[in-house]
């Protein structure tokens, strides 16, 4: 939609001009982006703008590794008033070999208008969006056999490494979900907690201790392109050898059914099957892999009901989360106990797959288990008591 109204209009120009007169701008910076032209992408920077014009240059040479196969802007609305402007702009992209469609990062751009052209005078992310790893400073890549690892601020053998470990678990998951997807990941690994914070928009303090997280759209009827495995430098550099095999399996596993992941699916069954992908092949006990649930159950506070979404909450606690995650894995792990892995994959699959939460996971327990839920819930109860009492 595009605001501008004959108020705000230039005199003598239609409404609509000055948002097709910015789109060609953005067009010829695009297609510098794709041609490697480092003055074509300036060009479209006010030439007055010096501190802009280097961060820009900056931000640009920072791209150089990036393997990108498209590159495009989009004007979605533009407010004019005279000889300035702020435009909303989407900016889609590609990543070569990884991304099915483009991933959209929304900005905010400011523009003066000098002559019969319109500048660049300001880029922000949009409100509410996030920093895109490339303003955080010159991205290293390193390619996997089954993933791509970019990082800023990162020494090359450490990317070397996570990637690896992802080739490792790219294998695991495909190994446990039988459904179709991509079979490569692409990871962001960011020079601290802070930076990982800004690639996500939100606090630094939701991620303290978190070593990785996913990102991209749940659900849909096709790949998901937005999705990017965020890994938390500061948290997955004191974990083991085998810490960091569990968090990226689970990670990638996320990827992999993101598909059939959906607001019909609880927590409790997104995160659970993750960590029971993560844990599958490692040999680890219940015990080894549930201390803090076991820690409750032994002082005799056996949960009542399966983790709710609240209980997956930052604001809870570590002791509160951690219960959480194992609860959630403990019920994918009976699942696939008594039923299998293929039935504890279809059971993900139909709840997913439910238009609504509500009655989604009945349904599929239903159909799948045989089971009610106050039936699958007191099996769990038991099955958490012999497992960790």
């Amino acid at each position: 939609m595009l605001l501008l109204g004959a108020a705000c209009s230039a005199p003598g120009t239609a409404p609509d001009a000055t948002a097709g007169q910015v789109q060609r701008v953005l067009d010829r910076r695009a297609a510098a982006v794709l041609k490697h032209d480092a003055a074509g992408y300036l060009a479209a920077v006010d030439p007055a703008a010096s501190a802009l014009r280097a961060a820009q240059g900056a931000e640009f040479a920072n791209l150089a590794q990036v393997p990108l196969t498209s590159w495009a802007y989009k004007v979605t609305q533009v407010d004019r008033h005279g000889t300035t402007a702020t435009a909303q702009v989407d900016l889609r992209y590609r990543i070569q070999g990884y991304d099915s469609a483009p991933v959209t990062a929304a900005r905010t751009l400011s523009l003066d208008r000098r002559g019969a052209d319109w500048y660049v005078t300001g880029d922000r992310p949009a409100r509410g969006a996030a920093q895109l790893l490339w303003q955080q400073g010159a991205v290293t890549a390193v390619r996997g056999a089954h993933s791509l690892i970019l990082g800023v601020g990162q020494d090359p053998a450490r990317l070397r490494e996570i990637a690896a470990a992802e080739d490792t678990a790219v294998p695991a998951v495909s190994g446990a979900w039988p459904g179709k997807w991509a079979g490569r990941v692409v990871v962001l690994v960011p020079a601290s907690l802070d930076a990982m914070a800004a690639l996500l928009g939100a606090p630094a303090a939701s991620y303290r201790g978190i070593a990785a997280v996913t990102t991209g759209e749940a659900g849909g009827a096709g790949a998901a392109p937005a999705d990017r495995v965020i890994v938390n430098p500061d948290a997955y550099a004191v974990l083991g050898d085998l810490g960091r095999k569990v968090v990226l399996t689970h990670e990638t596993t996320h990827v992999a059914t993101r598909a059939h992941t959906s607001p019909a699916t609880p927590m409790w069954l997104s995160e659970g099957y993750a960590d029971w992908v993560g844990y599958r092949d490692t040999g680890r006990t219940a015990a080894q892999a549930a201390p803090e649930l076991q820690k409750a159950v032994r002082a005799g506070d056996l949960p009542a009901d399966l983790p709710s979404d609240a209980d997956f909450g930052f604001d809870g606690g570590a002791d509160r989360l951690a219960r959480a995650y194992e609860g959630g894995w403990l019920a994918c792990r009976m699942i696939a106990a008594r039923w299998g892995d293929a039935t504890l994959a279809r059971f993900y699959t139909e709840v997913g797959d439910q238009p609504h939460r509500e009655g989604a996971t009945e349904k599929a327990m239903t159909d799948q288990l045989g089971l009610t839920p106050r039936e699958f819930t007191a099996q769990w109860r038991d099955y958490v008591r012999a497992q960790l009492g």
